[in-house]
């Protein structure tokens, strides 16, 4: 049975809700959804158990904490081996919010804030593209984001 096939219509329903906003009372899931609080409270608790959901709590707005430059670099490395360590060595970095393994042209690709595009220079010079394994870098600069959001959940 695939994940999708021990998700219900009430499942998807719930996920819709909450994906929109994480902060809605289960009171209110439960009445558009037309079941028990209790029932919400066990189906979202059933879906974490089965890694449907994953996290929980607040996204922070990088711009409100003077985090105004956001960029994307991608990594190549000297041997595809060295992924694992490289890995492990970009985790120590703070600024780094993603981390992606990936096909195409580079080994890795991530998401970094920075506070400004000198910060994100420091970052690359002093601590990315000292990492022992990694060849080169590219760097992009997201000049905005325009949107965001989760996958949609269809019945």
């Amino acid at each position: 049975m695939t994940l999708k096939n021990s998700l219900d219509e009430i499942d998807l329903n719930i996920l819709n809700i909450i994906t929109q906003n994480a902060r809605t009372p289960f009171k209110d899931v439960a009445k558009e959804v037309g079941i028990s609080r209790a029932a919400v409270h066990q189906r979202v608790n059933r879906m974490i158990d089965l890694k449907v959901i994953t996290g929980s709590g607040y996204h922070i707005n990088p711009n409100k904490v003077d985090f105004k430059t956001c960029s994307y670099i991608g990594i190549f490395l000297e041997k595809g081996g060295l992924f694992t360590e490289v890995v492990e060595k970009l985790k120590l970095i703070p600024e780094i919010v993603e981390c992606h393994y990936t096909t195409g042209q580079y080994a890795i690709f991530v998401k970094v804030y920075a506070k400004d595009n000198e910060h994100l220079k420091n970052i690359l010079s002093s601590q990315v593209q000292k990492i022992q394994g990694i060849s080169s870098t590219e760097t992009f600069i997201s000049l905005e984001q325009t949107f965001k959001r989760t996958i949609p959940v269809h019945i």
